[in-house]
């Protein structure tokens, strides 16, 4: 496969297609785009059909990103597929995209996981179509231009692109609640972006006001351990309001339970843990090695996963027993990355892919659930696995998968991270532990108040099972939940070398990092 690409030329279009045909899928949307008569079927639309064109787009999409997979090279160090074009010269800033085995992972991730969306929420969506889906094109272009790009400007860009169409997505699609919920989720990761903004600006000053390229930058770091640590707050603060860490996290449980389903879909795709990999912590390793800062952030990040499942545990809505889950696996990560050993690291960014799997896959089920009774209140359902069988087992396995359940993409990731993490941080590790127990106890509690509680509900004698599209998403995420659990390897191996590469850097640059009176911003 790999020569077939290559006699393509892969490596020198993928990742600029990547950015632009989700664009042109959104202009052929927004111009050329129809939608069905009131009653029509699918079978009667024409090609314009608004539905169509934009899955036919994240098929391109999913086809173009899965030629990464055989083209990368996991054993390669640095970037590859790597584009580099002059842009805004009197600043030093250029286009500059490339990929390694954790950001094409993450791509692949983003790729697959947008047109199973849009597949399970066929008919969500009936007012101002056109708009929507071409919005929902635009947020993925935002989403992939953070996973490619290796300079700072070109990279804030993408950030800030996320933001627009996720903002209007919600707040114009989204349930009773979603001006509040948008409002909130617009100011609260301003904020972060802000913050991280001036930051970028003084790194690129201490860096001679030549270059923001993340290597440049990374080479030419001779800021001191004082100013490491601001601008790397800086940095965190932007990543951990977007990951939704502990005590950042107080957006996202709203906002998902607001969103379209494809778009708490999209919010399941952690690209502020992402940054923190990429940027936040290569960028300052002596902030990052700092035994307070690490001390502080592990302790958040096991706070995190402790409180996440506690507050899930209480939880009266499906949807948002499902935001505190996240919460809870988001800490995982934290410890994972800062315990900073090549396996807990490894683990982190294995939990950061199968939380966007298993957190996706519920979301698309509970939008299933939601369009059946146009509620997510756990106590009106009960007994539906009498009604329901298919769907019954299928978000029973998600869930199970959610919680670690060995043989499931959970326990893989989780597993890691406590194994790396324990001889570094063990009493921390032993806590976080325990959020593996609450886990099961808050997701097996929600699904026998679903499934198998007495079907006591009237409405509920009526519900119907799922059709052939919704099975076959549903099912899609199951393969790849037992995929990952049962042969792990394949996904490791694109992880293990850019793991071991983060270690080694964040340990290499904090050794010739300058004293604390070095230069500051």
């Amino acid at each position: 496969m790999h020569d077939l690409l290559a006699r393509l030329h892969y490596g020198a279009w993928a990742l600029p297609a990547l950015l632009i045909i989700p664009l042109v899928g959104a202009g052929f949307i927004r111009f050329l785009g129809r939608t069905a008569l009131p009653g029509q079927e699918l079978q009667a639309a024409a090609w314009r059909e608004v539905r169509v064109l934009t899955l036919a787009t994240f098929a391109a999409e999913a086809v173009v990103a899965l030629g990464l997979w055989w083209w990368v090279d996991p054993a390669v160090a640095g970037y590859q597929a790597k584009l580099d074009y002059a842009w805004i010269t009197d600043w030093g800033a250029r286009f500059t995209i490339g990929v390694d085995g954790f950001s094409t992972t993450m791509i692949l991730l983003t790729a697959l996981l947008m047109p199973l969306a849009v597949i399970a929420s066929w008919r969500v969506v009936t007012t101002k179509i056109r708009s929507y889906y071409a919005l929902l094109l635009l947020l993925t272009t935002g989403v992939i231009g953070v996973l490619v790009s290796l300079d700072l400007i070109l990279f804030y860009v993408f950030w800030e692109l996320m933001l627009i169409p996720m903002y209007f997505i919600i707040g114009i699609w989204g349930g009773k609640e979603r001006l509040r919920a948008s409002l909130r989720y617009v100011l609260v990761t301003m904020v972060g972006s802000l913050l991280m903004l001036v930051a970028i600006i003084a790194l690129w000053q201490a860096g001679g006001e030549q270059s923001f390229s993340i290597e440049v930058l990374q080479r030419a770091n001779s800021m001191g351990e004082s100013a490491q640590r601001w601008l790397f707050l800086a940095f965190f603060l932007a990543f951990a309001i977007k990951s939704a860490i502990f005590p950042f996290h107080t957006w996202l449980p709203d906002a998902q339970h607001e969103a379209p389903t494809t778009t708490a879909v999209a919010l399941a795709v952690k690209v502020g843990a992402y940054g923190i990999v990429r940027f936040a912590m290569p960028l300052f390793p002596a902030a990052a090695l700092d035994e307070t800062v690490r001390k502080v952030i592990i302790g958040l990040g096991v706070v995190g996963i402790v409180y996440g499942a506690l507050v899930a545990l209480v939880q009266p809505d499906f949807k948002k027993l499902v935001s505190y889950s996240s919460i809870s696996h988001v800490g995982f990560i934290v410890l994972g990355l800062f315990a900073l050993s090549p396996q807990s690291v490894e683990g982190a960014m294995l939990v950061m892919i199968n939380t966007g799997i298993t957190s996706a896959a519920m979301m698309c089920a509970l939008g299933m659930m939601h369009e059946r009774r146009k509620t997510g209140m756990i106590a009106n359902f009960g007994g539906i696995a009498r009604v329901v069988p298919a769907m019954a087992t299928l978000l029973t396995f998600i869930a199970l998968s959610g919680i670690g359940l060995p043989g499931t993409n959970g326990f893989v990731g989780e597993f890691l991270v406590l194994l790396g993490s324990y001889e570094e941080v063990p009493v921390a590790t032993i806590i976080a532990a325990t959020g593996v127990i609450l886990g099961a106890v808050y997701a097996l509690w929600a699904i026998q108040r679903v499934i198998f509680n007495p079907l006591d509900n009237p409405e509920n004698r009526a519900l119907k099972d799922l059709n052939a599209r919704e099975f076959g998403v549903l099912g899609t995420f199951a393969v790849a939940i037992l995929w990952i659990g049962i042969t792990p390897g394949a996904v490791l191996k694109r992880l293990e070398g850019p793991a071991a590469r983060f270690v080694s850097t964040i340990e290499a640059g904090a050794a010739v990092a300058p004293g604390p009176h070095a230069s500051t911003p």
